[in-house]
């Protein structure tokens, strides 16, 4: 497990959360602190493993241990962190069986957001045609993790087209977890680049009304970037060495 224990690391991450500070001034301090939190761990700031200290975070944010405990507790229902006895609280690091159910559950989620979408008398585009044109301006300026957020932010405004609170209320939660496996892809580009092309085909499939060709297209897109996660969370096994042979050969 990594820790901010480095006076760089702390003086950063105390920084930021200072800065947050006045959201605090409206009601319901644990369920800010929450949201602040949330925000800090998608976003990168806590890094997947990372030890979050009760009294550097509580100090940053002035708040007391109970709200910070509180919003600790409320952020692990969300599967964002773990409570490890004697040890503290960390981000939650994802395994391979929980980048597999979150695949599946989006496969569930997206493809029937899509299925409502098409029953609706019309859907507006206009907030999917503008992230899909930020997203393709930041990678021209290899701004890789604007990308990766404003991917995300694509797909829940895909969950929106269903007007259903409950579904969008459910895709926030998915994909904050998401955002968490994203994070072990150390290159950002070449992960998320080709699926720019593939939003603005959504978009134009969802512009000339063939969701069927759309849900189809999304699925395919959502098995390939499953398949292309797990070569990092469940990596295939070197081959076994036949006895009696060096590790390299006179052909190499």
């Amino acid at each position: 497990m990594n820790s901010l224990s480095t006076t760089s690391d702390l003086s950063v991450a105390s920084a930021v959360l200072k800065n947050e500070r006045w959201r605090l001034a409206r009601s319901g301090a644990a369920e800010r602190v929450t949201e602040i939190l949330r925000e800090q761990i998608t976003g990168g700031l806590f890094a997947p493993g990372t030890r979050l200290s009760e009294e550097s975070i509580g100090e940053a944010l002035g708040v007391s241990r109970n709200t910070l405990r509180e919003a600790f507790r409320l952020l692990g229902h969300e599967g964002l962190v773990v409570h490890e006895l004697n040890r503290g609280v960390f981000v939650r690091v994802l395994t391979a069986d929980d980048v597999t159910d979150l695949y599946l559950l989006r496969q569930i989620v997206e493809g029937s957001a899509l299925e409502l979408a098409a029953l609706r008398p019309a859907v507006e585009l206009g907030q999917l045609i503008s992230i899909v044109e930020q997203a393709e301006s930041a990678a021209v300026d290899d701004r890789w993790s604007e990308v990766a957020t404003l991917d995300l932010q694509f797909h829940y405004e895909l969950v929106a087209l269903a007007a259903s609170p409950r579904l969008n209320q459910l895709m926030q939660r998915l994909l904050a977890e998401l955002r968490l496996a994203f994070h072990a892809m150390s290159r950002s580009n070449e992960f998320h680049d080709p699926y720019l092309v593939r939003n603005r085909k959504i978009v134009t499939l969802l512009q000339e009304k063939r969701f069927d060709q759309t849900t189809r297209e999304l699925r395919t897109y959502l098995d390939d970037a499953h398949r292309q996660l797990m070569l990092v969370f469940a990596p295939e096994p070197a081959p076994p060495r036949v006895p009696g042979t060096k590790s390299g050969s006179a052909d190499e």
